[in-house]
């Protein structure tokens, strides 16, 4: 990430809109069990919310200061950071209840990268198991604000096809202005 986007993304602004916007939309309707996780924590926007709403939140950040940081902050008994790479989970399959990644799929180093990532969610998910994901379309707009950091676009029109690819089923996106949102099973 870049230096902007590490400042919004730690913004107060941000943490209203992920509290007050953006969890109620993509949590609607999806029960998360009794342990989520969470993928690209980044500053932990999401994390102490999620730690709110079911037992235990493990969050995992590729950036090693950021996941220290992030673990100084991290108050709830419930809530573990691990530094980890989201294509090479370092979980035992079946560990989760949910998964969720807010804006982390498009900075992953490729498609590839991307579908490995779908493929470990799949594995670490428990059966019935459901996985959230918003994220951003490709743009000049989103291509300016990841100058000097990675931005693989995810293309919502190929999406579920990958997703349906790497074992996940019931498919279904939600495009907004300004993102999309992917939900996704892990069948019973």
């Amino acid at each position: 990430m870049n230096r902007f986007e590490k400042w919004y993304c730690g913004s107060a602004l941000w943490r209203y809109l992920t509290r007050r916007e953006l969890l109620p939309w993509m949590l609607h309707g999806s029960a998360l069990g009794d342990h989520v996780l969470e993928l690209g924590a980044g500053a932990g926007p999401a994390t102490m919310e999620l730690a709110k709403r079911t037992a235990r939140v493990t969050s995992l950040e590729y950036d090693h200061p950021s996941a220290l940081k992030l673990g100084t902050r991290a108050s709830h008994s419930n809530v573990s950071i691990i530094q980890g790479d989201a294509a090479a989970l370092p979980f035992a399959d079946g560990t989760f209840s949910s998964a969720i990644a807010i804006l982390m799929l498009h900075h992953l180093k490729s498609i590839e990268w991307q579908d490995r990532a779908f493929s470990e969610v799949y594995r670490v998910l428990r059966p019935g198991g459901v996985f959230l994901a918003f994220d951003i379309p490709d743009g000049w707009f989103h291509r300016v604000t990841h100058i000097k950091s990675t931005f693989v676009p995810l293309d919502p029109a190929t999406a579920s096809k990958r997703l349906l690819a790497a074992g996940l089923t019931h498919v279904t996106l939600d495009v907004r202005r300004g993102g999309f949102l992917i939900r996704a099973l892990r069948a019973q």
